[in-house]
């Protein structure tokens, strides 16, 4: 089972930061804090990975992934933890509240939820992050569409 996290871990933070590297729009600075997101289908997901760690696989349920950078004094980023909350409204505006899940594997923090989709919808996404000790909330909030595979 700890493999199977690891893995988790690996290829969720891999699709993350892959999307953030070739789009800009899958982060927001907040000086010393950035908010890094990304969104795909479960069905990305391994078989047993997702049923290692409790996340269905189906062509109508997305992942959202959220983490919290902070930068260091060597311009480095970490991530950190804290709190995620939001909601995701769909194309006439019906919210789906998101229940965010901790997740940390050594040095790394992030945060997932599950949500509903019907292939090609466009999806609002409303988050809050609330970094441990940082006194503020960092809002964002951006669109995605994702498509059944």
């Amino acid at each position: 089972m700890q493999n199977a996290r690891q893995w988790l871990t690996a290829a969720l933070l891999c699709l993350a930061f892959a999307s953030i590297q070739t789009h800009a729009a899958d982060s927001k600075d907040f000086g010393e804090y950035q908010v890094h997101y990304s969104v795909f289908p479960s069905t990305f997901l391994d078989p047993d990975v997702a049923k290692a760690n409790n996340l269905t696989r189906s062509r109508s349920i997305g992942i959202v992934n959220i983490a919290i950078m902070r930068e260091g004094e060597d311009g480095g980023l970490t991530t950190v933890s804290g709190q995620v909350e939001g909601k995701a409204l769909n194309d006439i505006q019906q919210p789906s509240f998101l229940a965010f899940r901790r997740i940390q594997e050594g040095e790394a923090v992030y945060f997932i939820a599950e949500y509903q989709y019907r292939d090609a919808e466009l999806m609002t996404f409303q988050i809050t992050a609330r970094p441990n000790g940082a006194g503020r909330d960092l809002p964002i909030r951006f669109a995605h569409k994702l498509f059944n595979d």
